[in-house]
């Protein structure tokens, strides 16, 4: 953040305070949680970004080595279903994957049984990193949640998981990763 009061990020009271100011009705408790919500993603994101950046990958590397683990053995899919399931456009998709076969976290090759499919398969380097990416991540979840009882874990965990299952039934085209959340 800058010095200019501008680059400061306000407080959530002082959000909400500014908005109840130009929007009367406004429900404060509704917007606090809303917008913690959306700080905590945020945060969240740029955290594990700069975990996966001291690998020597990206986020959406991250997530290609993700959506391949979650595939199951042998670890593989085609591109379209990888395009889709990451909510990318099959162009967007094939620079990734290029990128990752360069990098060796990826192969990509033809289907013995069916020439015109191609199969994206993870590599045994694609592998490690996502198990290190784990470990990372392992860590700085137990921090994020450690001042929370085991109690308080569970109900948070089911009421995060009852809000996303509703803005999934009203969202259902949002972008990608719906099918990989349960």
């Amino acid at each position: 953040m800058g010095d200019n009061p501008g680059d400061v990020e306000r407080t959530l009271e002082e959000q909400i305070a500014a908005y109840q100011r130009e929007f009367q009705d406004l429900d404060p408790q509704v917007e606090k949680i809303v917008s913690a919500l959306g700080r905590l993603n945020r945060r969240m994101n740029v955290a594990y970004g700069r975990q996966t950046a001291t690998l020597g990958i990206s986020n959406a590397e991250w997530e290609v080595l993700k959506a391949l683990v979650l595939s199951g053995a042998p670890y593989q899919m085609g591109p379209g279903e990888l395009a889709k399931r990451l909510g990318l456009t099959p162009a967007a998709m094939t620079h990734r994957i290029d990128r990752m076969v360069a990098e060796g976290l990826v192969t990509r090759e033809r289907d013995e049984t069916n020439r015109v499919r191609v199969n994206i398969e993870l590599t045994g380097e694609g592998r490690e990193k996502w198990l290190e990416a784990m470990r990372l991540a392992t860590v700085f979840e137990e921090d994020l949640l450690q001042d929370l009882s085991a109690p308080e874990r569970t109900a948070l965990g089911e009421v995060l998981t009852r809000l996303l299952k509703r803005v999934e039934q009203a969202q259902p085209d949002a972008g990608g990763r719906l099918n990989d959340l349960d």
